[in-house]
This record gives structure tokens, C-alpha cells and sequence, in this order.
């Protein structure tokens, strides 16, 4: 896992453990230009300026 994946996986987290519900956590991570996108594999990390997967949801923030 590279420092940037790294420092993405623990602004997750920390948004996360600040919103109240689901809908507000990704909310949150939209104003820093991130997503959570379902697939058949799990969820992932997408970047929504490049449109691209950055890495799988580490499944302790799955729920």
C-alpha cells in the first residue's frame, strides 16, 4: 500500500467516525473529491475527479 492509499484509508476513517450516518459520511467524502463505489468484489475507494478505483474499503469501515 503506497502513503498516499495509506493517508486516503485514514481521512476515510476519520470522516467516518465523525458522521452520524452513512449518508452524511459520504457526503463528507465528496467534499474532498472521494467515493464509495458498490461492486460485485466489495466496496472501493474511488477518486471522483479521475473517476478511478484508489483501493478496496477496509472491512472494519464496510458497515
Amino acid at each position: 500500500m503506497t502513503q498516499q492509499t495509506t493517508e486516503i484509508l485514514t481521512l476515510i476513517e476519520r470522516e467516518r467516525s465523525m458522521a452520524v450516518s452513512e449518508r452524511e459520511w459520504q457526503h463528507r467524502l465528496r467534499g474532498y473529491g472521494y467515493g464509495i463505489r458498490e461492486t460485485d468484489e466489495g466496496r472501493i475507494v474511488t477518486s471522483l475527479l479521475h473517476g478511478s478505483a484508489i483501493c478496496h474499503l477496509p472491512a472494519h469501515l464496510a458497515v
